[in-house]
């Protein structure tokens, strides 16, 4: 099953905070943190479902030698991914299901 992928603007926020971030710590380290972010991404097209639900019907998929979570949304009616939000893994669940309700 092939799914299309949308994405929330709001992950795109996320996206260039961890990418600021990263290259001010090591330059170019931050533009390997996005090559990984997106080709890691553009997969849940065919890999979706196989991650696990974590919260109601966000599931979560590790951006591999990084830690951070892409939290996305599959809808199988519509064969559609909504990608969320990019979030390190020290961050606190709360803000992310708190982000999901406004």
């Amino acid at each position: 099953m092939k799914f299309t992928i949308e994405y929330n603007p709001e992950f795109f926020d996320d996206l260039v905070q961890a990418v600021d971030w990263y290259n001010n710590k090591l330059i170019g380290l931050g533009d390997r943190f996005l090559d990984k972010v997106k080709k890691q991404t553009a997969k849940l097209s065919t890999s979706a479902l196989l991650f696990s639900v974590k919260y109601e019907n966000i599931r979560c998929m590790r951006i591999e030698k990084f830690p951070y979570l892409v939290h996305y949304q599959v809808d199988e009616q519509t064969l559609t991914v909504k990608v969320e939000a990019l979030f390190h893994t020290s961050r606190n669940p709360g803000v992310w299901h708190k982000r999901a309700l406004d």
